[in-house]
């Protein structure tokens, strides 16, 4: 009974039913709702979309998709230049443009949430990458990159019928639930980022809001996509995710159109999707995993955990894809082995060397030490000396 009363999933079901009919909540049938836990590093597998290709690669239903990124024709490159100004506060910036989209309302809703899961988790809230989402038939390249002072820049924020200057935001924002803890980073900076189009329209002022008039729908269709970060790996990682996962609903499925950003005098393509590559032993992975598995059967394995891999002598060559960028090492690979083989299935044998616990010397000296001290009518204390003021 008090599960009846008090858990949360009933007591938001009832607010919910309560909201949409206007009245006391009616009985209806339960819903079940899975909560999954996912590795810090598995940044693919933070939305529905990641994890149905993972589940349907490793249950062998679907074959690894190629991801694959386009270049524009001649002339029609969109590009985005980058200031010399926006050195002062977020230097890189990142972006590409998924074309013939097709979004329903859950679509729309993963594509939103996964976005508020990586500014949470990588881009750790906002401060090392910010990304932006925007219809790319309401604006028109060239984009402008700048970082301007806060009363230059004037807009309509997101969902809001009144315009502001960046100043004012930031005071109009300090109430907001959710925008509130972004502000702090860049509040005291003398200048602050903008995105603008050919006609000086804001896209967005990362890391805070994007503008209004180029808000996305389920009606939109071609999307374009810029994270400005100020590291350019992350930023790399932010936005292959961002590709990888919802590139699948394009008119090409898994392809995405680059962008082409202006730097320094530079041209660079964005975002690339070039797989990286990376070796392993066979018998190194089967001394990490603890079994004896032939290399045919190591590749099987590694391609259940969409590695594709190929024999080369006595090492396993596999071809990582942009959306196992936690695959760094070779120990990467033999976890990968280990995963898809099942810890439950690696026999379970006794050390080939006994030890026995003990303290370390320089431990135990130290506690002698601290009771000698404390009887003599000192005090220890733990000093601050090593945390920074945040903490």
């Amino acid at each position: 009974e008090l599960d009846d009363i008090c858990t949360e999933a009933v007591m938001h079901r009832k607010d919910k039913r309560e909201l949409a009919a206007g009245g006391p909540a009616q009985e209806e049938k339960m819903e079940m709702v899975y909560k999954i836990d996912i590795s810090a590093n598995r940044y693919d597998l933070l939305c529905l979309e990641g994890l149905a290709l993972a589940l349907n690669v490793f249950r062998k239903k679907i074959t690894q998709p190629i991801f694959k990124s386009i270049k524009a024709p001649p002339g029609q490159e969109i590009k985005i230049n980058v200031h010399p100004s926006t050195a002062q506060i977020r230097p890189y910036v990142v972006g590409c443009v998924l074309r013939g989209i097709k979004f329903d309302s859950r679509r729309y809703n993963s594509f939103i949430e996964l976005q508020d899961k990586l500014h949470e988790n990588i881009c750790r809230r906002r401060t090392l990458v910010a990304i932006g989402t925007h219809d790319l038939d309401t604006v028109e390249g060239p984009f402008s990159y700048e970082a301007l002072p806060p009363k230059d820049i004037v807009f309509k924020p997101l969902n809001q019928d009144v315009e502001m200057n960046a100043a004012e935001l930031m005071e109009f924002y300090e109430k907001d639930q959710k925008l509130k803890h972004y502000l702090h980073i860049i509040r005291d900076s003398p200048v602050y980022p903008v995105i603008y189009d050919n006609k000086r329209r804001v896209c967005s002022m990362p890391p805070i809001i994007n503008g209004d008039h180029s808000k996305i729908s389920m009606e939109t269709k071609n999307v374009f996509i810029e994270c400005t970060a100020t590291d350019p790996m992350r930023a790399k990682i932010v936005l292959d995710t961002m590709v990888a996962m919802f590139s699948g609903y394009c008119t090409e499925p898994f392809t995405c159109e680059d962008i082409v950003v202006c730097k320094d005098g530079k041209e660079e393509y964005s975002p690339g999707l070039k797989p990286s590559t990376l070796s392993a032993g066979v018998d190194y992975i089967n001394r990490i995993v603890g079994v004896q598995l032939t290399p045919e059967v190591q590749i099987e394995l590694l391609g259940r955990m969409q590695l594709q891999a190929r024999l080369e002598g006595d090492s396993i060559v596999c071809t990582v894809p942009p959306t196992r960028h936690d695959v760094l090492q070779a120990c990467d690979i033999a976890e990968d082995v280990a995963i898809a083989y099942g810890y439950n299935n690696i026999p379970r044998v006794v050390p080939a060397t006994n030890t026995v616990g003990k303290q370390q010397p320089i431990n135990k000296i130290c506690d002698l030490m601290r009771q000698e001290v404390a009887q003599a009518g000192f005090t220890e204390v733990l000093t601050f000396g090593l945390c920074s003021h945040a903490e």
